[in-house]
C-alpha cells in the first residue's frame, strides 16, 4: 500500500516487492503468498469508524533486499516503499483513468493486480484491475470486505476465506485505533492451515503438497522453499521464505491516516522493528 497525502493508495501484492513494481508481479502461487483484506466505507455511519481498513502480509525470500516503508526524500506527500511512481506524483489523472490506460498495456506483463483508492471530501473511489482476469478495470462497490491473494480479487481459496472471516470479525467491532491495529496484526499472524484447497492447488500446479500446505495459511512460516514451482524439491534449502512485514492501514471519517508497518529484521523471525505514520489527507 502506497499514501500520497493528497490522493490515491494504490497496493498489491508482488513478486518485486510488495510495496512496488505491480506490473510484474504474478497472481498465481509461484510467488510468495502476500494476502490484503480491506473494507472499503466511504461514508461510514459512525464518526468512529473508518473510511478504509486495510491489513496486509507481504510474503518474501529471506534473501531479497527490501525497503522499509517511509516518506519518500523526493517528495514528502508520498509514503511508501516503492512503487508506480508516475501515478502516484501526476495529479492529472483519477485512479480508474490510470488502471485503464495500464490495462490497455495488460499483454506486455505478466500477471499482477493493482488496486487504487481516492479520498476525497465530496466523495471516495476504490477500483482494481488484474490482467488475468476482466479486460477493464471495475469499481469496487462501498461498505464492502475484501480479500486478495495471489489470484483475482476474491478468489474463493479457503486461506482467504478465513482470513476475511477472522478480518470481518475484528473491523465489525468498535475498536480503540491500539487496540484495533493489534487485532488486526493477530489476524495476519494466524498459522491455521486451510488443506485440502483444490482451488488454490489447481492454480499451484507442479508444487509438491508439503508446499502448499505450507502456502495454505494466512501467516506463511516456512524454513525453506524453492525459486520455481518445477523443481521445488531440488532446490528445498536454497531459499527461506517467511512472512516479512505486517501492513494495516486505517483512514477515519475525518481523513486522518494511521499506518503501520511491522517488519522482520536480520532474516530472524524473532527480531522486527514495528514504525507508524499519522498524517491527515489533503482534500
Amino acid at each position: 500500500m502506497h499514501t500520497r497525502r493528497r490522493r490515491p493508495l494504490p497496493t498489491c501484492p508482488s513478486i518485486e516487492s510488495y510495496y512496488s513494481q505491480c506490473e510484474r508481479a504474478s497472481p498465481t502461487t509461484n510467488t510468495p503468498m502476500c494476502i490484503i483484506f480491506f473494507k472499503f466505507d466511504p461514508r461510514p455511519a459512525s464518526k468512529n469508524a473508518y473510511r478504509l481498513i486495510l491489513a496486509a502480509n507481504r510474503d518474501e525470500f529471506y534473501n531479497r533486499p527490501t525497503k522499509a516503508a517511509d516518506f519518500w526524500v523526493s517528495n514528502s506527500e508520498i509514503l511508501s516503499g516503492f512503487l508506480v511512481s508516475n501515478f502516484l506524483t501526476d495529479h492529472s489523472q483519477d485512479s480508474y483513468s490510470y488502471l485503464k490506460r495500464v490495462s490497455s498495456e495488460r499483454h506486455l506483463y505478466n500477471g499482477f493486480n493493482l488496486l487504487t483508492a481516492e479520498f476525497k471530501a465530496k466523495e471516495d473511489t476504490m477500483c482494481y484491475y488484474g490482467n488475468r482476469g476482466n479486460t477493464e478495470p471495475i469499481h469496487l462497490n462501498p461498505a464492502g470486505i475484501y480479500g486478495l491473494s495471489n489470484s483475482l480479487l476474491e478468489t474463493p481459496w479457503r486461506k482467504l476465506l478465513h482470513g476475511k472471516r477472522l478480518f470481518t470479525s475484528v473491523v465489525n467491532q468498535p475498536l480503540p485505533c491500539e487496540v484495533l491495529v493489534q487485532d488486526l496484526l493477530n489476524v495476519l499472524n494466524n498459522e491455521e492451515l486451510n488443506t485440502p484447497d483444490p482451488a488454490q492447488e489447481s492454480q499451484g500446479e507442479g508444487y509438491s503438497s508439503p508446499m502448499l500446505r505450507v502456502l495454505s495459511s494466512v501467516c506463511v512460516r516456512s524454513p525453506h522453499y524453492g525459486t520455481s514451482p518445477t523443481n521445488w524439491l531440488s532446490h528445498l534449502s536454497c531459499c527461506a521464505c517467511h512472512q516479512r512485514t505486517n501492513t494495516i492501514i486505517l483512514i477515519d471519517s475525518s481523513g486522518n491516516v494511521t499506518f503501520t508497518e511491522r517488519t522482520m529484521l536480520n532474516c530472524d523471525i524473532s527480531q522486527w522493528s514495528t514504525s507508524s505514520f499519522q498524517f491527515k489527507l489533503k482534500d
